[in-house]
Formats: C-alpha cells, sequence, structure tokens
C-alpha cells in the first residue's frame, strides 16, 4: 500500500487556476467554504493562467500523474469486493439512509478532474493569456474533448461488472448535462441512464443546499443506494465543509483518515480547487498580487 499512500499524498496538491461553480460549504460559518468541479466563474485575473503552467503541464506531460490516477484506481478496484461485503457505507454521517443494507450498491464519482481530464481548456488559457469564462468553459464542454483520467474507465468497468451502480455528482450546470453525458460514453464510462448524472441544480425534497454543495445530492444517492466509495479531487465531493481555512480542512481530513484509501479515494488536482481561497480568506475580490502575497506567506520555509 506505499505506493497508494504516496498517491494519495499527492491528491493533497493544488496551484490556482480556474475554479468551477464552486461548492462552498455550509453557509453556517462566515467563512465560505468552496470545492471546485471546473472552474469557477470571474475568479481568476488573467495573469493567474500563467501561475498555472507548471500544474497543467504536469498532468499533461508528466508520466508520474499517470502513474498516480492509475494506482488509485487499480487499487480501488482491487477493494471492491471487500467494499460490497463490508455493509459499510462511504457517506458521513447523516447522508446515508438507515436501510442501506436493503439497498443497492453504487459508487460515487465527481467529474471534473475525476474521471475527466480538462486540461486543454485550461492550456487554452494560459496559451491565450485569458482567465476562465462561462462562455469558453461551456464552448469547451460542448467539444466533448474531455479525456478519461487514467485508469478510471478499467475501474469504472469493473464496478459495474459487479453489479455497482456508477453515480456521477458534478457541479457542471444542467445546461451542460446533454454534453457531459455524451463525453462521458464517448470516452468509454458506463452510463446506466441520465438519472445517474446530478449535476448542479438537482433537485433533492427536504433539503437545502447553498450554491454548488454536494450535500443533498450525496443524501439522494444514499436513499437510494449503499454508496460503497466515493471519488474525488476536491475535499468537498466527500464531505460538508464548515470552514474553508487550511487548519479547518486539514481537521476534517484527518477526522476521516481511517476512510482513505478504503471507503474515499482522492485524485491528484494541482490545477484548482478550494485549497487555493483558503489561503487569502476566500476574498476572491483582492487583487491578484494581494493574493499572491498571502499564498506566498502561507508557504512553509522550514529554515
Amino acid at each position: 500500500m506505499s505506493m497508494l499512500a504516496a498517491a494519495l499524498l499527492l491528491a493533497a496538491c493544488k496551484p490556482t487556476a480556474p475554479q468551477a461553480p464552486a461548492k462552498p460549504a455550509d453557509a453556517a460559518t462566515a467563512t465560505p467554504a468552496a470545492t471546485a468541479d471546473a472552474p469557477k466563474a470571474g475568479k481568476p485575473a488573467a495573469s493567474d493562467a500563467h501561475d498555472n503552467l507548471n500544474a497543467v503541464a504536469w498532468v499533461q506531460r508528466s508520466a508520474e500523474y499517470a502513474a498516480v490516477t492509475t494506482t488509485i484506481y487499480t487499487a480501488a478496484t482491487a477493494h471492491l469486493d471487500a467494499a460490497l461485503k463490508s455493509g459499510e457505507s462511504a457517506l458521513a454521517e447523516g447522508e446515508q439512509s438507515a436501510a442501506k443494507a436493503k439497498l443497492p450498491p453504487a459508487v460515487v464519482m465527481d467529474v471534473d478532474e475525476t474521471v475527466l481530464d480538462n486540461s486543454p481548456y485550461q492550456a487554452r488559457l494560459i496559451a491565450d493569456g485569458k482567465e476562465f469564462e462561462d462562455l469558453t468553459w461551456d464552448q469547451w464542454v460542448a467539444e466533448k474533448k474531455a479525456r478519461p483520467v487514467p485508469g478510471v474507465v478499467a475501474f469504472a468497468k469493473a464496478a459495474e461488472a459487479k453489479g455497482i451502480t456508477v453515480l456521477y455528482i458534478s457541479n457542471r450546470a444542467e445546461h451542460l448535462q446533454a454534453a457531459t453525458l455524451a463525453n462521458l460514453r464517448e470516452a468509454g464510462l458506463p452510463v446506466k441512464n441520465d438519472e445517474v448524472f446530478l449535476g448542479l441544480g438537482t433537485f433533492v425534497a427536504d433539503c437545502e443546499q447553498n450554491g454548488s454543495e454536494k450535500l443533498c445530492r450525496r443524501k439522494l444517492a444514499g436513499q437510494k443506494y449503499r454508496v460503497l466509495m466515493q471519488f474525488g479531487d476536491q475535499l468537498g465531493d466527500f464531505v460538508q465543509i464548515l470552514a474553508n481555512t487550511p487548519e479547518a480542512r486539514a481537521d476534517l481530513s484527518a477526522k476521516y483518515a481511517g476512510w482513505w484509501g478504503q471507503r474515499w479515494w482522492m485524485l491528484p488536482n494541482p490545477t484548482y480547487g478550494s485549497w487555493e481561497p483558503a489561503l487569502f480568506n476566500n476574498e476572491w475580490a483582492q487583487p491578484v498580487e494581494a493574493r499572491r502575497a498571502s499564498k506566498r506567506a502561507a508557504l512553509r520555509l522550514d529554515r
């Protein structure tokens, strides 16, 4: 498992870039927590795209990136039988139906940077010196060119072969659903029917969610299935974040330390994520120079 441990450790790294319809955590706190699926509208300045050069180049051109994601999905595949037999759920307390033993099995997967690789879109931002925009993001999604993350197709097909439904919980907007499902199918991912896609705006009775939070959609999945595993590239893909600060995020991750590599599987995304605004108090309105200064100040020098 040493290889898997290294892979999961790498999954924690995530430099600046486009963020998606964010997935903020509970509005109950004064510190908004956001997770990201795809890039987030109107946040990074154009110059930030260049800040993202190394991260995007690593995803696209390094052998290490594919090795990490393949390691994660290979290990998860090997764990499927144990997950089926365990009777346990990968959903946090309050998200899984109490009658889970009677429910069919499923795995929950985030889409962007977990199942589909959108690095070409971010590479275009770098090449063109632009920032994320809804228009260009929608155009990218409509192209249906996102490739599968290395290792994911084999895992998803192995799960399907064992009678496990693959659910996709994504923060892609509702009008992007058809293109997203087509892209998933063209990439070789199993899509049982349109209902397995729970996108942004999915209605969940008796549950309120703010912005792009995934809490209600995880609860919906937990009402219909026993969720064996969850996959994502952001902490908020797995559990509700109450305060988006580095310390609170670390504490929340540590709380579920025994679930990583068993029920929860983190994929590496060094290109964007809610870890970044946590370093500058979630204040995207700050000038880019101020945000950079906060990130530099957060670096651990050990000297």
